[in-house]
């Protein structure tokens, strides 16, 4: 009799998801997020402690967490370079947050599947450069020659060792190739960096971008939607998915006011991504100006002189979105939303 009832036990635990409502049948759903700092994500853990308990904003935060404590999802995995683990707070820069959070906070609430965010950010990389995908090719040697030489100037005013044209192109792309590397290793080791893995499979469901602010100066802003479709066919190459769903977070760092220069040259370059045929019902860029924080916007204004304040709304600089936990969930969730419409075209 005991062995029978243990065998209706053991039948009935195998046949349901797990308690989390993941159905465990199907291939894990595998975003990813890169980009720069932004994406790295910059509003410090102690902004987020203050704002999710003070009346003007706990309800904004208040799916984050229980009874005094900040919510694991076991639905939604997170690899962001050397740290994995559940979503939860503190997967952005260390002891910060970013757009991963409510990103994955609304493909999470969506999907039934177990979902994975596989994040891959490096603070100061451009485009241009860094991220510079295969099929771009490398700037004309002409500008390569005045690179080298413009490179070794500084290096000798600092005694630093000369390099190489060999150093000097092996920088172009690398930020790429890392980027394709960390998702091939992550992927291949699923099993390992999170033992819950039911060895379902996965389907790599979705591309976030949020960078720009590197490609503001030099040749960088009139090559940025050349090099942005260069990259999104790239990826999808590289990754075999031709018609991958790729958002976009174009650059907002001036707030409410208007960019101007290379900033608003590369916005407009990141939003024509829209207007492109092959790209249209699978890309989407956002205006992340729009999102901004307001309140933190106005605090931020002779910050210095009331510091106090400006901890409660902020806690970085305007070109890290003024670390703002408000507007870096607005992105997030907003990028969200974006992934699910195209994936909703696309079926």
């Amino acid at each position: 009799m005991k062995k029978r009832i243990l065998i209706i036990v053991l039948t009935f635990l195998f046949a349901v998801p797990l308690a989390s409502g993941v159905d465990v049948k199907k291939p894990v759903k595998v975003f990813i997020l890169a980009g720069q700092s932004n994406m790295e994500g910059k509003a410090q853990m102690k902004l987020l402690d203050y704002q999710i308990k003070a009346p003007e904003t706990k309800e904004l935060f208040k799916h984050l967490h229980k009874d005094g404590k900040y919510i694991e999802r076991d639905d939604v995995w997170i690899n962001f370079l050397k740290r994995k683990g559940k979503l939860t707070v503190g997967f952005g820069s260390p002891g910060r947050c970013g757009p991963e959070l409510e990103f994955g906070n609304t493909v999470g609430d969506y999907f039934d599947e177990q979902v994975l965010l596989i994040k891959a950010a490096w603070g100061g990389h451009s485009l241009f450069r860094n991220f510079r995908p295969p099929s771009a090719g490398l700037p004309s040697d002409e500008k390569l020659q005045e690179i080298l030489e413009e490179t070794n100037k500084k290096n000798e005013k600092k005694n630093r060792p000369l390099v190489t044209m060999d150093d000097i192109k092996k920088a172009y792309g690398l930020s790429y190739r890392n980027m394709m590397k960390e998702i091939n290793t992550t992927l291949s080791e699923l099993g390992t960096r999170f033992p819950e893995y039911k060895k379902q499979g996965y389907e790599i469901a979705g591309f976030a971008w949020f960078q720009g602010f590197n490609d503001q100066w030099g040749d960088a802003p009139g090559e940025y939607a050349s090099n942005m479709a260069h990259f999104i066919r790239d990826v999808r190459k590289d990754l075999k998915k031709p018609k991958l769903p790729f958002v976009i977070g174009a650059i907002g760092t001036t707030r409410s006011k208007p960019a101007k220069g290379g900033g608003l040259e590369v916005r407009n370059a990141q939003m024509s991504m829209n207007d492109i045929p092959e790209f249209k019902g699978n890309v989407k860029a956002i205006r992340t100006d729009l999102l901004v924080d307001k309140n933190a916007e106005r605090v931020y204004v002779g910050w210095k002189d009331h510091v106090e304040e400006w901890e409660k709304v902020g806690s970085d600089r305007p070109y890290h979105y003024l670390g703002s936990a408000i507007w870096y969930g607005r992105i997030g969730k907003e990028l969200g939303k974006a992934t699910i419409e195209l994936i909703k075209a696309g079926k």
